[in-house]
Parts: structure tokens; C-alpha cells; sequence
């Protein structure tokens, strides 16, 4: 019998490890749902049962038990981050205490863009939504004119992919790629390519560089929180010279109206937490950063690379800000009209993205979403390449030729008045 014992786990071992045949949990015959979606859809079934979750709970656990045949497909419970909570509540707590859960209100917020985009492009998750499905709530959908797009949440399953929800994966940097890359946040590039990325990249088992994960989920936390947020703007700053540059913005992002008083918008910022509004809560999120650096770093080392980052915000901030006002020259000159956001007229709204009606107010946005983004989050993930010929050269070229396209508007229309 000990020896009919071993053949038989020996036997097993080989389908599986050779000829990738699943040998389910403790050799239990396989479930209805699993003979069924074998022949339907089988590597959903073959990544479940590669998966840790396969040995302590069956497709119900997840997606109910109404659904029984093909019939009644659509009684299936999708899973969302409350079911995940069931097992993990702890690290969904840590979750819902960070930026990554509010991913789906900036998208929610600014209506007049998203009513503007072909429907796969918010409803099929082809576009910004692909990304920004998270934090899907009865509480956020509710009352929402928008809320028929977002109809299914992905939350935890963004970076544990369906069906394996491996733990493994998420660990891995290429698990931030799909989302964290490209035009307004290319930090896939900027890490990847940076002495960090290289040092991990050519020596993974010793994991001489950080990962995405050591420095942003320190020890596992879900939290994931930065001290500039997203749109790299906080209140209250000391720096005089730099406030001014900053109230431009503000005032660009409608957030405050054209005599620097606070607009509605600016409840839109602090529920979505895309800005620090309080010192503490930028020096708290600092001295966490901080103290990740510090385990590889001297401490005077972080503080003064971080330092640096902010220096380039302020860099970047200076030429944005010079211009918006060449933008809102134009406004208030009557050279073009301005459609949207009155109550902060002279200032463009940077929010309608690239829903505009002007070359130049087109190169205003790409200077906000792209080349100031570069600027200062290239800083930060020390690639300074990025910092320099992805973002600060590309600002100040961009600046060269919205002037030169302000003067020759503003030369066409005093034309054609004569």
C-alpha cells in the first residue's frame, strides 16, 4: 500500500509539473462550475487552481451559488473589494485609507470630459477607466450622472489578476506597469531605467534595488501614499515666490476663482486627496518616505534627493505658470473664447484635458499633463534623463512656441479688425 501510495504521488507530481495537468486540492473531484468553465473558458480554471486560494475555497465563496447552469449566467456575483475584505481585511483597510481607492472620482468628477469620449472609451475600460476602476462604492456611484460606466470595480484584482489572485505577481514590479506608464505617469520608465530599476532588474534574486513596492508598500502596506499626491500642489507654502506660481495653477484647475477665493471644485481635490491641504499632512507623508530611504540611505542623503524633487516642482512650476497667463491673456484680450469655467475667467480650465479649441491651449495641456509631470515625478524616481529632455527642456520649448503663437493671434486679429 506504501508503495501504491508513492507511485500515485509521484505519478501526480509528473502531470502536473510536466504536462500541466491540474490535480485539484487535496485530489477532490473537481467542482460543477470547474467541469463547465474547463470547457468554456479553461484558464480561468487552470489559474485558479494554480492559485493559494484553490485549497480553501471554491468558485461560490466568490460568485455565489445562484448561478447553476448556462441559463442563469447572469445571477453570478461578481466579486468586489468587500468580498476580498472577508479574508483581508486588513490589508483592505490598509486599501481604503490610500490614493488607489479613489482612483475612480477624478474620472467621476470632471463629467464634461468624460460625456465627450466615445462609450467604450469610459464604459468599456478602453481608455481612462481602464485605470481608474477602483474604489467602486454604493457611496460613490449613487446619485452620479456617470454611473451606468461603472458598473464593476477592480480594486484588489489589479494587481492579484484573476483567477490565481496570486500574491507572488503582485510583488513584482511589472505588476504597477500597466497602469503606471506613458504620458502623464511614466514611472514604469523612469524606474526601470534609473540605477534602482537597473540594480533589480540584473540581479533579481539578491534584490539589490528597490521595487515599486519596497518603496511604496513598505512591509506590505496597502496604503500607498506619496507626500506631493498626484498633481504635486499643496497648501499652505512658505516660499512666497513659489505660491504665486502655485495660485496660478490652482486658479488654472478651477479650484480657486479669479480672485483666489476657494471654488466648489476644491471639495472634488480633497475627496479624491489629489493635493496636500494641510502641513502636517504633507510632513507626515514625508518623514514616511523618509524613513524608507533611510534603509538604504543616510539619512541626509534622502532628505536632500527629496529636496531636490521639490526644487524641480517649483522649476516646473515657474514656467507653467508663465503659461497660463499667456493662455489667459488671450482670454481676457478677446483673441480666443473661452467656453468653459467662467467663474475663474481669464483662466483656462486645465481640466477639460485636451478638449479644447486652440493649438496653443492644446500645448497648455500637454505642458500640464505630460513635460510638468515628467519634470518633477522623473526627480523623484532618479532618472534624470526623463527629468531633463522628457520634462524641463520640453516645458521651456513649449513656452517658446506658445509665445510666438500668442504673438502671431494676436497679429491675425488686429489684421482682420483692419
Amino acid at each position: 500500500m506504501v508503495r501504491k501510495g508513492i507511485y500515485f504521488f509521484v505519478i501526480a507530481g509528473f502531470l502536473f509539473s510536466v504536462l500541466g495537468v491540474s490535480v485539484s486540492p487535496a485530489f477532490a473531484k473537481p467542482s460543477k462550475c470547474e467541469t463547465c468553465h474547463a470547457k468554456i473558458n479553461p484558464g480561468i480554471v487552470k489559474d485558479f487552481n494554480r492559485g493559494k486560494m484553490a485549497k480553501e475555497l471554491t468558485c461560490a465563496d466568490c460568485h455565489g451559488t445562484a448561478h447553476t447552469s448556462a441559463a442563469d449566467a447572469s445571477k453570478a456575483v461578481l466579486p468586489t473589494i468587500t468580498t476580498c475584505k472577508k479574508c483581508h481585511s486588513k490589508q483592505v483597510k490598509q486599501y481604503m485609507s490610500g490614493k488607489h481607492s479613489l482612483g475612480l472620482l477624478p474620472v467621476m468628477a470632471f463629467p464634461s470630459f468624460a460625456h465627450k469620449q466615445p462609450k467604450a472609451f469610459i464604459a468599456g475600460q478602453k481608455g481612462c477607466n481602464g485605470c481608474h476602476n477602483l474604489g467602486i462604492t454604493d457611496q460613490h456611484v449613487r446619485g452620479n450622472a456617470l454611473r451606468k460606466y461603472y458598473k464593476y470595480g477592480m480594486d484588489c484584482q489589479n494587481c492579484h489578476t484573476r483567477h490565481a489572485f496570486s500574491k507572488k505577481e503582485a510583488l513584482q514590479p511589472e505588476a504597477c506597469n500597466s497602469c503606471h506608464t506613458g504620458f502623464d505617469h511614466a514611472q514604469w520608465e523612469m524606474w526601470s531605467h534609473s540605477k534602482h530599476g537597473a540594480a533589480y532588474m540584473t540581479d533579481r534574486k539578491a534584490h539589490r534595488g528597490p521595487t515599486c513596492q519596497d518603496c511604496h508598500m513598505p512591509n506590505g502596506d496597502h496604503r500607498v501614499m506619496t507626500a506631493w499626491g498626484f498633481l504635486a500642489l499643496r497648501l499652505p507654502e512658505a516660499d512666497k515666490e513659489w505660491m504665486g506660481y502655485r495660485v496660478t495653477i490652482l486658479q488654472a484647475l478651477g479650484v480657486l476663482d479669479r480672485d483666489g477665493k476657494p471654488t466648489k471644485r476644491l471639495n472634488v481635490v480633497k475627496a479624491a486627496n489629489l493635493a496636500r491641504l494641510t502641513k502636517e499632512g504633507f510632513e507626515k507623508e514625508r518623514n514616511r518616505m523618509l524613513k524608507t530611504c533611510e534603509k538604504c540611505h543616510s539619512a541626509n542623503f534622502a532628505r536632500e534627493n527629496l529636496k531636490n524633487g521639490d526644487r524641480m516642482i517649483k522649476a516646473a512650476d515657474k514656467i507653467f505658470a508663465e503659461a497660463i497667463n499667456v493662455v489667459a491673456g488671450l482670454y481676457k484680450d478677446g483673441i480666443t473664447k473661452k467656453k468653459t469655467n467662467q467663474a475663474t475667467f481669464p483662466y483656462p480650465d486645465l481640466l477639460t484635458f485636451y478638449e479644447v479649441n486652440t493649438p496653443i491651449e492644446e500645448d497648455l495641456y500637454e505642458m500640464f499633463m505630460d513635460y510638468r509631470m515628467k519634470t518633477y515625478q522623473a526627480a523623484f524616481h532618479m532618472m534624470p534623463d526623463y527629468t531633463t529632455w522628457y520634462g524641463y527642456a520640453k516645458m521651456k520649448k513649449t513656452l517658446v512656441d506658445m509665445k510666438e503663437m500668442a504673438r502671431q493671434m494676436r497679429l491675425n486679429a488686429k489684421m482682420s479688425k483692419n
